[in-house]
């Protein structure tokens, strides 16, 4: 058996990438002691570069098939390199949802449901990783996202920043039982053997759980805000070891300014500042005043007292920031180098009264790792 830099030009990239991994494994699961010649530490290689000698083409996207153990392992690593996470503390309490072998979009379907009624889990929120074959496309780039409706005056009734998805799903053919600020969307799913089938989303907080955002002291009722308590991405794929994952939806849980300070405050998404100055009675004549910052600490407050108070797990950036922290040095201890993404790690309220603010960080991309659909990987 060749030691992996013998192997021929043509599959160079990807045997790196495969022997890396493999490498990895055997080093962190298989606790073999992971030698130059990995096809001697773990024999599993083996079987692998068989696979890769009865590929059709060298130029495949699926050139070797993952055991569900090897890519729950590439879920949890991808996890760790994410550069933009700041909440990778948490990265080996990953659970994987194997469904490679279903191609049906109803049962696609169900196996997005199942995936938001185990990771919802009451409140008490596990990170879930959902892997199908790349025969299958899930057009939404979230799971849970609420429709953005332009109306006859230009006005936006939801999230402006779906609208052009909403309008996709208007002119397919989708019928909204009513158009408020909070209409969840429904999943377009695509197989190879079928065209984009829309799929409702069950109103059942099973699957779809919701959060009154209050506030425990001024009076934020009559703002009707709310925000779903799962946020799980389907727009990045799951890349390692030569192969490429294009439909691996995963979650993680809210950090309080994700919902706070970008989703519902953000002046492009909700822009809820104005109104919750207003239930506040601050005057909003001048910037000096500092209404907008006040509005919006007193906003990310109610993200956390009505996460909390409604029993689904959230964490503070001030929280987070310290664990990303602890994660840094966890990994240091263990010889990995951490990349980030300093303008997604430091939380966009109280930047620089957080650690991460004040921490040097390089954004360069290691493997695993999950990447945005439009991005190159090798």
């Amino acid at each position: 058996m060749k030691n992996c830099k013998e192997i021929p030009s043509t599959y160079n990239q990807r045997l790196a990438q495969i022997c890396d991994f493999m490498r990895e494994y055997s080093k962190e699961i298989a606790q073999d002691d992971a030698t130059d010649n990995i096809s001697e530490s773990y024999p599993r290689i083996k079987e692998v570069l068989n696979e890769l000698k009865d590929s059709a083409s060298p130029n495949s996207d699926m050139l070797w098939n993952p055991t569900s153990e090897e890519l729950l392992f590439a879920g949890k690593l991808a996890w760790r390199n994410s550069n933009r996470c700041i909440g990778r503390l948490h990265w080996k309490s990953l659970h994987l949802k194997d469904n490679r072998h279903v191609k049906d979009p109803s049962l696609v379907f169900d196996a997005l449901l199942e995936h938001l009624r185990f990771a919802t889990n009451g409140g008490k929120i596990r990170s879930v990783l959902t892997v199908f074959n790349n025969d299958v496309s899930i057009h939404n780039p979230q799971i849970i996202r609420y429709a953005g409706f332009t109306n006859s005056d230009g006005s936006i009734t939801g999230d402006p920043l779906m609208v052009p998805f909403t309008k996709k799903l208007l002119h397919m053919g989708w019928i909204p039982k009513s158009r408020h600020e909070y209409v969840i969307l429904p999943l377009l799913i695509e197989t190879r053997d079928s065209g984009p089938v829309i799929f409702d989303l069950p109103d059942n907080p099973e699957y779809v759980l919701e959060v009154p955002i209050l506030h425990p002291e001024y009076d934020f009722s009559g703002l009707g805000m709310k925000w779903h308590a799962l946020p799980v991405i389907s727009n990045m794929d799951l890349c390692f070891g030569g192969l490429r994952f294009s439909c691996a939806p995963f979650n993680g849980f809210y950090m309080g300014t994700e919902i706070g300070a970008r989703n519902l405050g953000d002046i492009a998404r909700y822009n809820k500042l104005p109104e919750v100055a207003d239930a506040m009675n601050l005057s909003r004549s001048r910037n000096d005043s500092l209404w907008k910052d006040k509005a919006l600490i007193e906003l990310n407050v109610a993200v956390l007292h009505s996460f909390k108070t409604a029993g689904v797990k959230i964490v503070d950036h001030h929280t987070a920031s310290d664990q990303f922290m602890l994660f840094n040095q966890l990994e240091k201890s263990q010889a990995r180098e951490v990349t980030a993404d300093w303008s997604w790690i430091v939380p966009p309220v109280s930047g620089s009264a957080c650690p991460v603010f004040h921490h040097e960080m390089e954004d360069r991309t290691h493997f695993p790792n999950f990447l945005y659909r439009n991005q190159p990987y090798l």
